[in-house]
């Protein structure tokens, strides 16, 4: 019988200890126990409280990606030598090893036609980055950024683009949450989270659904451990049974490592993957079975509930239990226990978004929170759980490609400037341009464009269209020297959040806000963030009316932000307040919703067409890995030995006639894995998983959320062939 492997334990003390020796004790305990908001998830730890205490000042909020983030940054420059090899030779390197050759510490160059990088120096390389921009028009250009930078430097990326003359302004959340958003902004009126971390020791019962926090937010765990402990319960739906959800050792609780763990979930609910809806429509016919409606909050708080209903109840079980896979029973069980429970929090991740139907998805967890009066109140809300650090705040101050009229409006008559109103495109859409031909520059700020993309061919092909690129990033990734092409790449080294100049800020999933002071100091040749952008700002734009040079000091940015985006006000003193705060008007602890009618509404969609195909394939990401970049080959957690692998259900197996650790190809529209290792993994019959981002060739580019436009990485047709 195959012992049960349990999520944490002593391995991950071990691990994080060995992580530490490796940085260095005395450099890793300083970067963890300084003033500064985490690297990792956007959990919320670190800022004026204290390295690793979280929003409710508890002591120690630290897991082992706070550690792996740490020990990213804390590594020594990249000797020169290095680049002395040829693009084709980094291209044979893998993410983790390309994370591992250490911290960029000079400009590198490709220039056009060469095979390689060229160190450089920063006035060449910002002469460059000037001459190439200004040589290019704004409609043939787009800016990118990932969660990882300050607001203050979101705040200048996104200013220094649209008087450059582009709404062609990204962030990451195109390619991860931003189903939420649309999702809660047609029901609630807001798009992020309702609850604030303290709800979180309140609730009775909390979902989390397509999501898996012992891999992604490790320090959530102890929430969902705290909830049962205090006699609640804790519903899992997911298609894959992972480990860590299941059972979980605490690294910082005595009593859990010695028992050998924790349960985690109470229920533990299976879906086909892609066929969610079918699930939460079926909840909604159960909780209206039971009666366990919330008739006088939905009358008084909501709108076109009576539709929703008629199409509830138009739905039939035998639709409902075939599609999503899951018996009548155990949806009465789960409704059951939502019926009975005082304060529920509704928590997903983006096995939620990554569909077709991702905004749908969204809307329907909102209803069935609606349905009960859980929005609204303390200890019960929705929580989006957010993946980088920063990525909700750099939604929030504007990296992105369309912001409310006000806001515009608000940001020229502060600073005396005019700016564009052409429609910006999202993520998927520039990159359909650079595909067509028609992008010549690209500013990509932090973040692995290449490999977050889906359809990784056509991704490459995109990006060699594109005459220049420019990168800002601390270490180098596989997006740096992939997609290159014969045009011009420039590499400019960033200070880590915890080496900045100045004091910044961020934005926790939360909605609270944090300062970090920044101030260590550790490569001799690294240069902000909003250094580099308002030094290049001044060569492309001098006549803007703008003096970047003096307007990057954060104290400068964070007051336009106060006076630019609503509710945040309070950012403009923060640094001599020191006073971290919750922005105003997110958190829906009254039924005061942000609609136009001020009520909830009650969406009403039909199941999405079923994709057709062999089998259901879902990206997802290891328990040793962050976003993109990769720390380990191996998954502790799931059992796997290599990343080039496929879970799959041993009944479909046996169907197949392979065995564990024989080989498969997997074959989609768009591309094909060959040779990947076969791991058995408790999956519904029909759904398969292998690792993101290299089953990122099988993703279809053209496949994705029309609302959104989010892309479907979470459901993926495919055929498994035995080799």
């Amino acid at each position: 019988m195959t012992q049960q492997i349990v999520g944490g334990g002593t391995k991950k003390i071990l691990y994080a200890l060995s992580t530490l020796k490796r940085m260095g004790v005395v450099k890793g305990g300083k970067a963890l126990t300084s003033k500064n908001a985490c690297k990792a998830c956007a959990l919320g730890m670190g800022g004026q409280k204290g390295g690793m205490t979280n929003e409710r000042g508890e002591y120690p909020a630290v897991c082992n990606k706070s550690v792996q983030a740490q020990s990213t940054d804390i590594q020594p420059e990249i000797p020169e030598p290095i680049f002395d090899y040829s693009l084709s030779e980094f291209q044979e390197l893998s993410g983790r090893e390309m994370e591992m050759l250490g911290r960029l510490n000079t400009p590198i160059l490709k220039r056009r036609g060469d095979d390689r990088f060229t160190p450089v120096a920063w006035e060449e390389a910002m002469a460059v980055a000037a001459a190439r921009l200004r040589a290019t028009g704004p409609e043939r250009s787009f800016f990118y950024s990932s969660g990882r930078s300050s607001n203050e430097a979101g705040f200048l990326f996104q200013l220094f683009a649209r008087l450059y003359g582009t709404n062609n302004v990204n962030n990451c959340s195109y390619y991860c949450h931003q189903a939420s958003g649309v999702g809660l902004g047609t029901t609630i009126g807001t798009g992020t989270a309702t609850v604030e971390l303290e709800d979180l020791t309140g609730c009775d019962l909390i979902f989390i659904i397509g999501a898996n926090p012992s891999s992604n937010h490790p320090r959530l765990i102890h929430k969902l451990r705290d909830c049962r402990a205090r006699g609640g319960k804790v519903v899992v739906i997911n298609p894959a049974k992972e480990p860590g959800l299941v059972k979980f050792a605490l690294p910082k609780s005595p009593r859990s490592l010695m028992k050998g763990g924790d349960e985690i979930a109470s229920h533990y609910v299976q879906p086909r993957i892609g066929e969610d809806m079918a699930l939460f429509k079926g909840l909604a016919k159960a909780l209206l079975a039971l009666q366990a409606e919330d008739r006088d909050f939905i009358a008084r708080h909501t709108e076109n509930f009576g539709m929703f209903e008629a199409d509830i109840a138009a739905t039939d079980w035998e639709t409902i239990t075939t599609r999503s896979g899951v018996s009548k029973e155990q949806i009465f069980d789960i409704a059951r226990l939502y019926g009975a429970s005082r304060s529920a929090v509704f928590a997903w991740g983006m096995g939620m978004t990554h569909h077709r139907h991702g905004t749908e998805n969204v809307e329907y967890i909102a209803a069935l929170a609606l349905m009960r009066g859980m929005i609204g109140r303390r200890f019960a809300g929705l929580l989006p759980l957010r993946g980088h650090s920063n990525v909700q705040g750099i939604g929030t101050i504007g990296v992105k490609p369309v912001l409310a009229e006000e806001v515009m409006a608000r940001m020229e008559a502060t600073l005396s400037v005019s700016l564009p109103r052409s429609k910006g495109l999202d993520t998927l859409g520039v990159l359909r341009a650079a595909h067509a031909g028609d992008m010549n520059s690209a500013v990509i700020m932090g973040g692995n464009l290449f490999e977050g993309t889906p359809n990784t061919a056509w991704a490459r092909d995109a990006l060699e269209r594109i005459g220049f690129k420019l990168f800002l990033t601390t270490t180098l990734n596989r997006g740096h020297v992939h997609g290159v092409g014969q045009g011009e790449t420039l590499i400019l080294p960033v200070t880590a959040r915890d080496e900045e100049w100045e004091p910044t800020t961020q934005e926790s999933m939360f909605n609270f806000v944090r300062l970090s002071d920044g101030g260590i100091s550790r490569l001799a040749n690294v240069r902000p963030e909003t250094v580099i952008l308002a030094d290049l700002a001044s060569r492309v734009l001098p006549d803007a009316g703008i003096d970047f040079k003096e307007f990057a000091r954060h104290r400068t940015i964070r007051e336009a932000i106060a006076r630019v985006v609503p509710d945040l006000s309070e950012l403009a003193d923060i640094d001599i307040a020191k006073r971290e705060f919750h922005i105003a008007n997110r958190l829906l602890h009254k039924p005061d919703f942000k609609t136009a009618s001020g009520r909830a509404v009650f969406q009403t969609r039909p199941l999405p067409v079923e994709k057709q195909g062999g089998f259901m394939l879902t990206t997802l990401r290891s328990e040793g890995q962050f976003n993109s970049i990769v720390y380990e080959e191996k998954d502790s957690y799931r059992g796997t030995g290599t990343r080039w692998s496929v879970l799959m259900n041993a009944q479909d197996m046996a169907r197949l006639g392979v065995r564990k650790f024989a080989t498969v190809d997997l074959r989609s529209a768009r591309g094909e894995m060959k040779a990947v290792t076969v791991y058995p993994f408790d999956l519904p019959p029909g759904s398969v998983a292998a690792y993101y981002p290299e089953a990122n060739i099988l993703a279809d580019d053209s496949d994705h959320d029309p609302r959104s436009l989010t892309p479907a990485f979470k459901s993926i047709p495919i055929d498994v062939i035995a080799c």
